[in-house]
């Protein structure tokens, strides 16, 4: 049986619980970083017999995140896989307002979480794999938001914004690297998420685009989690992952 590896973060909710969920099999080892445990998910793994691993960690720490991805990656076999893939799904909005009325430790932490975080478990990631035989994947969730502004969404759109040349610039060094990775950053859709929630219940005054949202969840536009992470899945999948280093799910 082909064995293949797979790192996610954000695993505890929304579209990365859905892809964890959909990514359980013994013929996978999976290791989720998240703040939060999902008892699902261990449960469900259990009645599969599939290899899971779960870290209760903070991304705001990403430095911490990243040396213990190091090390649980260097515990393993790297002959016992056919791929390596890392998925940074993992994102957060807070302070839905103008950026002068978001608190300075919000905005640290959404550059922190949404940026640092995924550039440095990419690094560790691409540095410990760097001589394994299997293919190796990065696969970053952006979001439309990282391609256009918004009102008061600054921080949320510019460390989505950052991910994605981030994303282009790895792909650049890659290219010109023995088996280098392949490497993505992807919009996965307007999801139903407790983030999209959020949004529709901001005020309008805060939010100028609250009525947009809430249009689109009223006419029935949104994908659900499952939708979303099996289309995103998909996309990790195609033949052609990583010919394009920023894309759209819907595309």
């Amino acid at each position: 049986m082909n064995q293949h590896l797979f790192v996610l973060t954000g695993a505890s909710r929304g579209m990365g619980a859905a892809m964890a969920m959909q990514l359980l099999s013994p013929a996978h080892e999976l290791l989720c970083i998240s703040r939060h445990d999902n008892a699902a998910l261990a449960t469900r793994a259990s009645q599969l017999k599939a290899h899971l691993t779960q870290y209760k960690l903070d991304l705001a720490q990403g430095g911490d995140a990243a040396d213990q991805l190091a090390t649980w990656l260097a515990g393993h076999d790297p002959s016992a896989f056919d791929s390596a893939t890392l998925i940074n799904n993992a994102g957060v909005i807070l302070g839905v307002a103008p950026v002068y009325a978001v608190k300075g430790d919000d905005l640290t932490r959404s550059v922190r979480v949404g940026l640092e975080a995924p550039m440095l478990l990419t690094s560790a990631f691409l540095r410990v794999t760097r001589d394994w035989r299997a293919t190796r994947r990065v696969l970053n969730i952006s979001s439309g938001l990282g391609r256009r502004p918004m009102a008061s969404q600054a921080a949320y759109c510019a460390a989505k914004a950052g991910l994605d040349h981030f994303t282009r610039c790895v792909a650049l060094e890659e290219a010109g690297q023995a088996n280098g990775a392949k490497v993505c950053s992807l919009a996965p859709g307007v999801i139903d998420t407790d983030m999209q929630g959020h949004l529709r219940a901001c005020a309008q005054a805060d939010f100028p685009d609250q009525s947009a949202f809430a249009a689109l969840y009223a006419s029935g536009q949104l994908s659900s989690p499952e939708q979303a992470a099996q289309r995103v899945l998909a996309w990790l999948e195609r033949p052609d992952f990583g010919a394009s280093a920023v894309a759209d799910v819907r595309d």
